[in-house]
């Protein structure tokens, strides 16, 4: 069990790593770790606290883009009452290639997500793949400016892309099924690789993550509401209120920050963090 200053500090670590690139899941198993807490991530409670925290992120992704929502929800119903997606209608393209995108992701993680935790949930191999993680990020910046493909404006973005390029985001979407890679860095990334700005990449990342961590989370919300420790409510509930508090401060940062900036910062911290913690476990 966390106690509350432990709840505190996981949902604010939540908040802010699960928007920005640097792997939500891999820090909530490194942190514990680091700092020598007696906590079990296999536990039941743990594993709560994490879907809740998770879920308290979805619904702030939710409101800051619930504008967005609408007009793509409108847009999906259009095009299924007229049986035809059209590329001039944006915003029922952009809910189409947000359902393919999706998809690798939903049906991996339905098939591999906790054999992948069980499997690499170990805080020195998470280590190793924060590493990865950076050097991934790296990467995609590196790659992009080879290629520079294209500028697409925020308005036309939408129709510019193609189903295939959705689905290759959606694969990178993958990668944060291992814990210490994360969500947020590779799409952005893979988007980058598509050719979108880094912009319009972290706007279309941001609204790909939301289902996908809704989804997740509603499948475990049974776990939540039938278990029987009513003493966990307490740290549950603030760890998630701090967890939403922090998101919206990552989403509200991050979409103003890639309108001009790029990737490497993440990159750094994320090879310094994972070589730090690397010795850290080394020595211990």
């Amino acid at each position: 069990m966390l106690t509350y200053f432990q709840a505190i500090l996981m949902g604010a670590l939540q908040g802010f790593s699960e928007l920005f690139p640097v792997s939500s899941l891999g820090h909530s198993v490194i942190l514990p770790k680091l700092l020598g807490w007696s906590v079990n991530q296999n536990d039941n409670f743990f594993l709560i606290f994490l879907v809740a925290t998770h879920l308290a992120t979805a619904l702030v992704l939710l409101g800051f883009f619930y504008k967005d929502w609408l007009l793509i929800i409108k847009g999906i119903f259009r095009s299924i009452k007229i049986r035809e997606i059209n590329s001039a209608d944006i915003y029922a393209k952009l809910g189409w290639l947000i359902v393919i995108g999706t998809i690798p992701a939903g049906i991996l993680g339905l098939l591999f997500q906790d054999k992948l935790k069980t499997l690499f949930a170990s805080p020195n191999i998470v280590a190793v793949f924060l590493i990865l993680n950076g050097l991934m990020l790296f990467g995609a910046e590196l790659l992009r400016k080879k290629s520079e493909k294209n500028k697409m404006s925020e308005d036309g973005y939408v129709t510019k892309m193609t189903w295939s390029q959705s689905i290759k985001i959606g694969l990178a979407q993958c990668l944060a099924l291992i814990p210490g890679f994360s969500r947020t860095g590779s799409t952005i990334g893979g988007g980058l690789l598509i050719g979108l700005n880094h912009k319009d990449a972290a706007r279309f990342s941001f609204l790909l993550a939301t289902p996908i961590i809704f989804a997740a989370s509603l499948l475990k919300l049974p776990e939540l509401i039938t278990s029987g420790d009513t003493g966990a409510t307490g740290p549950i509930l603030v760890g998630s209120a701090v967890a939403a508090i922090t998101a919206f401060l990552s989403v509200s940062f991050l979409t103003k920050y890639f309108e001009t900036k790029k990737l490497i910062p993440f990159a750094v911290y994320c090879v310094a963090i994972g070589i730090l913690s690397c010795a850290v476990f080394f020595f211990r």
